[in-house]
Order: structure tokens, then sequence, then C-alpha cells
């Protein structure tokens, strides 16, 4: 019995001192927490000073590289996407660094993502197969900004930017198509800009009651006038196809890549006007409806 009562004498003096040391604790903590909390505050305005001093810095090495690839005439495609690879890269070690000045050890940092690279490589398996299309077409250089192109899949206007994952396009009427820079590369692409020009083909439909010696006299007379044909290329008239209800007559030309689409439109307008002057008709699709009435065929 003795023995009982000495040990709970022991136990409530160990409670009381445990409590004693809690509160102790609990007052100490909250001595100090106004300290923690201005060094905190501290902490967290120079990281905002860092972050705003180094995206000063990284528009200043950008505007500088900028200028360097403008004197050294590097290709627009090139330096942009150099451009869009310097920003990520500095942008990435600003933000290491500040996580660092918060005690973040660089060595753990650095084997945490060599032991997730694996990882993160298998899961944007796509964006890496884009970053490698977007190399190889710097390299190769396919087209450039300012072509017009088409892609296998249809897609097809005037290279806008080459960005380090997709190319960016603008379409004759002026939409915004993203293509993806690895099926760019690995796909056919038709580039209508390299030589300069591009040729030309409308399809002209005329009766089969009109003579088609005129059609084609009037027709290689709108383009001998027409300022935007080149003359000195090849300039065709001829018969495509004997259709249902047409002749179809092929006009064909070159144009330059810069007035292309304007040469194209106005030949549209000036061919119709010239047919119509030389009393050549156009046909348009007709059909005839014959309707049986008392077991007889009328029409």
């Amino acid at each position: 019995m003795e023995d009982q009562a000495v040990q709970e004498q022991i136990k409530e003096i160990e409670y009381i001192a445990s409590d004693e040391l809690n509160v102790g604790l609990i007052e100490r903590y909250l001595q100090e927490l106004p300290d923690t909390l201005i060094r905190l505050g501290v902490r967290v305005l120079l990281a905002l000073v860092v972050f705003f001093i180094g995206v000063q810095l990284i528009k200043l090495v950008r505007r500088i590289l900028r200028k360097s690839f403008e004197r050294r005439n590097v290709d627009v495609g090139v330096s942009r996407f150099l451009d869009s690879l310097v920003k990520t890269v500095l942008y990435m070690l600003l933000l290491f660094m500040i996580a660092s000045s918060f005690g973040l050890d660089a060595t753990s940092v650095v084997a945490l993502v060599g032991s997730a690279g694996v990882a993160i490589g298998l899961a944007v398996q796509g964006s890496l197969s884009n970053f490698a299309g977007g190399v190889l077409i710097l390299l190769l250089k396919p087209f450039k900004v300012g072509d017009y192109v088409r892609d296998a899949a249809g897609n097809e206007g005037t290279v806008e930017e080459v960005q380090l994952f997709y190319t960016r396009m603008i379409t004759p009427d002026r939409h915004m198509v993203v293509v993806p820079n690895g099926d760019l590369a690995n796909g056919n692409i038709l580039n209508m800009s390299t030589l300069g020009d591009r040729r030309m083909n409308i399809k002209v439909g005329i009766s089969y009651e009109s003579d088609i010696r005129r059609a084609k006299e009037v027709l290689l007379k709108v383009l001998d006038e027409d300022p935007g044909v080149l003359q000195e290329e090849e300039k065709r008239v001829f018969v495509e196809e004997l259709a249902d209800s047409a002749v179809i007559l092929c006009v064909r030309c070159y144009s330059s890549n810069e007035n292309f689409w304007e040469t194209r439109w106005r030949l549209m307008e000036t061919i119709k006007y010239a047919l119509d002057e030389a009393g050549i008709g156009i046909p348009f699709p007709q059909i005839d409806v014959h309707v049986r009435e008392n077991g007889q065929k009328q029409g």
C-alpha cells in the first residue's frame, strides 16, 4: 500500500512538472512569435525585391539578346525560339534562388529533380517531341517566319512564330492556328513561299454552244492585261474537262506570293465581265423534271 501511494505521488509530481513545462513552452513561443513573424516578413519582402530585380534583369538580358540577333541578321524564327528558351531558363533559375533563400537545400532539390526526371519525361513525351521538333525546324529550316505553308493535316497559313513547342500560323481569314512542332517535323510540309512566285489555276465553265477558240482568246487577253500576272512566266488556257453541262477551261498563270490572292480575286471578277462582253455564256447546273400525267409524259 505504501508503495502504491508513493507511485501515485510521483505521477502527480510528474504531471504538475509537465504541465508547468508546457506552460513555459507556450509562454516562450508567444514571446518569440513577434520576432519570428518579423524575420519571416523580412524574408518575404527580400524575396519580392529579389524577384522584381530578377524580372528586370531578365528583361534586360532578353533585350540585349534580341538586339544582338538583329545586328547579326539572325532568322526571326531562330531569334524568337532562343528568346523563349532563355526566358524559361532564367525564370526557373530565379525561382530556384528565391526558394533557396527560404532554407531550401539546393542538393536536395537537385536530387529530387533528378529522380523525378524520368517520370516527368514519360509524362510529357508529347511535349518533348514538340520541343525536339522545334529544334529540327530551326536547324533544317523547311520554312521560316513569313512563309505561307500547308501541313499534312491541311492547316495552311502564314507562319507567325516558331515557339518552343508550337508553331503559330495566321490563316487567310485571320484565324490563329497553333500546330505542334512534332507534327510539323514528322509530316509533309508544303511551302508555297520558297520560290518567290506561285502558280494559279482558275477553272471556268462555258456552255457547249460557245466558241472555245473565242473564249480562249478572251481569257488570254485578260491575263495579258492584268498587272498582277507575271508576264515572263507561262500563261495558258486549255480545256480541262467536258462536264455534264459545261466545257471546263483552266486558266493558268503565275503571280508573286505577295500579290497572289489579290490577283486571283481580281482575275475572277475580270474574267466574268470579259466573258459577258464577248457573249460567252457561263452555264449553271439545270435539272429537267418530267411529270407523268394521264399515262403521257409531259416535259
